[in-house]
């Protein structure tokens, strides 16, 4: 096969932005929604590559069959919103016949499912339009359960009909919470449901089966995924333009844009406006051109309308997720840029002074991404930019800098090239295998450590956090394995799989532009002590407690992720284990009264429940009532956090959205909070120096 491997998490999430289907620009006519020759010619290839070479071998049958059935009508109504109960007891006859219509390439369920889908669609776009003609009472004390992915199906048309007058109800009482007259309620409304109308008509044959297909190998695992051809197309545009916008990885989330992560060095996280969690409802191209409201596109659609050349505006609406469902909008301005290899190139800095540390100095190198020039290296170019070689030098004037410690900072650091991965945790370890890779025939390749030499012997930390993905956790792995250092921070994302690009035309003679590509994952990554850093990611030595959990993150959110498992270990020769107990206790009892790790977690704590919840009232009082009633908790909490590290407190009139200046010190409140936890990494790396050198004094 022809492989392009994909190493790193954060790319892997941008595949998914990347590779959402296009809408053509006409309504597509129902009788045209039917299977291709080519789509059945692809569908064969596809199972067939499947059964040979991805890493998880299931077995076509009856149970894959109901697997693929819930996730096929999951892709299509996420939300349970359009289809009834009578719907699903019609297509239930296809529940257990999918395995068998792959198998023979015959594709009729998945369309005759659509084109009732697209029916249903129509039907509640023209009841939602007409419940904005009437008026709502909000006076009335019910609710409206926003996040039915596990609810059950609505029992008949009139259950449906209930459950969207709650749901165009809540529509409205979003924006007239946030100011909006009802003119502006009702268009803004108006055209978000047509353009969902519009969009769904739009979908072509290809659309239908890419979902259909999606929805097979959802059901192996969440990094397998066909593109068909037009979205194969796009998405080498999208890898040649992938460094220029604003610098977000972005997923669908029960029909709203979610931020899942901000690129180092791009315009989203330079503002630091824009943060993991927050949903985007409304884009708007200039300075003052028209915010179009963006609630139920598809994904392409809006990165279509947040990409654009470099130097030019983009607004953003967003729903931030401290503001919970229905909660408070802000709009942020930002100017696209292109994000160059300067700006996630690796960085040094000196912590020192620090309360009771003494005059211990202690370096941080902070790793934004694992990169590597490929081209210059191919070009020739014998100083081309990599991680390890940048990393080797800021090792080398820290040394010369005399400090006594160094801390490796990998928080946010989504992975990359799996070379330097390999080749940066050479430059702490003496020789020895770094990460071992197990393919889908069962056999293990160990990537080892090519370079003798140890640039670093000294005391070392390494600080992580949920977004450290694949490359990051290579390292922190093998660093943790080797007892070489101490992992500090959050359990790790957790992606340990590899992902690989086969193009579907290469096993055919004639017409392989029209078959698309394979993302498929066909490797698992072993740490060498020979668990996974699949699903579980690395587990600090030292944990954060920032009160959100990481249960419901990265890997362990996804449906269907490879399970954790373990092979034998690696022949390896690990230095003796650091008793990390006593430092333990010692960062226990430092960030008791941290006023900056108070808030923090107490922060964690409220976006836990915010996310726990899936139900709001529609009763407005209560509703205004629950929505200032928390605006008041966070700012207390916020101002208190801003006194205890000296800045000013927020006015209590006003909001950090409302006013630049507050916004320029909610930079700086998140310049300190970041601070705060590199410091405290700082301090536990020198009571560890500490000890060693009284040891070393008594000795």
């Amino acid at each position: 096969m022809n492989k392009t491997i994909i190493l790193t998490a954060v790319f892997a999430l941008f595949l998914s932005c990347a590779a959402t289907v296009q809408a053509t620009a006409t309504v597509v006519p129902l009788e045209e929604l039917q299977p291709t020759r080519e789509q059945r010619q692809a569908t064969l290839i596809i199972i067939r590559v499947i059964d040979k070479h991805h890493y998880k071998h299931l077995q076509l049958n009856d149970d894959a069959s109901n697997l693929i059935f819930d996730r096929y009508l999951e892709a299509l109504d996420p939300n349970r919103s359009y289809f009834t109960a009578r719907d699903i007891d019609r297509f239930s006859v296809y529940r257990d016949q999918l395995d068998n219509a792959l198998l023979q390439a015959h594709l009729t369920p998945a369309f005759d499912i659509f084109r009732v889908y697209r029916q249903r669609v129509d039907e509640r776009i023209a009841y939602a339009l007409d419940l904005l003609e009437r008026q709502f009472d909000f006076s009335l004390d019910e609710d409206y359960q926003f996040d039915r992915a596990d609810a059950a199906w609505p029992v008949d048309r009139i259950a449906l009909d209930e459950l969207w007058r709650k749901r165009v109800k809540n529509d409205v009482l979003t924006l007239r919470l946030n100011g909006k007259t009802e003119k502006e309620i009702k268009k803004s409304l108006s055209q978000r449901y047509q353009g969902v109308k519009r969009r769904t008509q739009q979908l072509d044959s290809n659309d239908v089966f890419q979902t259909f297909i999606n929805a097979y190998t959802l059901s192996l695992e969440p990094h397998t995924s066909y593109m068909s051809p037009r979205v194969s197309e796009n998405f080498d545009i999208s890898m040649r333009l992938s460094l220029e916008g604003i610098g977000a990885v972005l997923r669908n989330e029960n029909e709203y844009t979610e931020v899942l992560s901000t690129v180092p060095g791009g315009p989203a996280a330079l503002s630091g406006k824009v943060q993991t969690g927050d949903r985007i409802i409304g884009v708007g191209q200039g300075s003052d051109g028209e915010i179009q409201d963006v609630v139920g596109w598809r994904l392409q659609d809006v990165v279509d309308q947040i990409r654009g050349p470099k130097g030019t505006v983009v607004r953003l609406r967003l729903l931030t997720e401290d503001a919970g469902e229905g909660g408070p909008e802000k709009e942020v301005v930002l100017t696209r840029n292109e994000i160059k290899l300067e700006d996630q190139a690796a960085k040094k800095s000196i912590i020192e002074g620090l309360d009771s540390q003494g005059l211990v100095r202690i370096g941080v190198i902070t790793i934004p991404a694992f990169y590597r020039d490929f081209k210059g290296q191919s070009d020739g170019d014998k100083d081309f930019r990599s991680t390890t070689r940048d990393v080797r030098i800021l090792l080398q004037e820290l040394q010369q800098e005399k400090v006594d410690g160094i801390v490796i900072d990998l928080r946010q650091n989504g992975g990359g090239s799996l070379t330097e991965a390999t080749e940066l945790t050479g430059l702490f370890i003496p020789s020895g295998p770094v990460v071992q890779v197990k393919d889908s025939s069962g056999e293990v390749e160990i990537e080892k450590d090519p370079d003798p030499e140890t640039v670093y012997a000294g005391p070392l930390a390494v600080l992580v956090d949920r977004n450290s993905a694949s490359a990051s956790e290579i390292f922190a792995g093998a660093i943790q394995d080797y007892h070489r250092g101490i992992i500090i921070g959050e359990p790790t994302f957790g992606k340990g799989t590899v992902q690989t690009l086969v193009d579907l035309g290469r096993f055919v003679r004639e017409g392989g532009d029209k078959l698309g590509r394979l993302r498929l994952t066909m490797a698992q990554f072993f740490r060498v002590n020979g668990g996974s850093t699949q699903f579980r990611g690395v587990v600090p030595d030292i944990t954060y407690p920032l009160g959100s959990s990481t249960d419901k993150y990265g890997e362990r959110e996804l449906d269907n992720a490879l399970p954790w498992a373990q092979i034998d270990a690696a022949d390896y020769r690990p230095r003796g284990a650091t008793p990390v107990g006593k430092y333990r206790e010692n960062h226990e009892k430092r960030i008791k009264n941290d006023a900056g790790f108070k808030y923090l977690t107490e922060e964690g704590e409220y976006l836990r429940k915010l996310r726990d919840r899936s139900v709001v009232s529609l009763l407005e009082e209560k509703r205004k009532r629950e929505w200032d009633e928390r605006e008041v908790k966070r700012k207390e909490d916020k101002n208190r956090f801003r006194v205890a590290v000296g800045l000013p407190p927020v006015d209590e009139k006003s909001s950090a959205s409302e006013d630049a200046e507050d916004d320029v010190l909610s930079k700086s409140e998140s310049d300190l909070i970041d601070k705060i936890l590199i410091n405290e990494a700082a301090r536990i790396l020198s009571d560890y120096i500490g000890d060693q050198g009284h040891a070393a004094m008594v000795n």
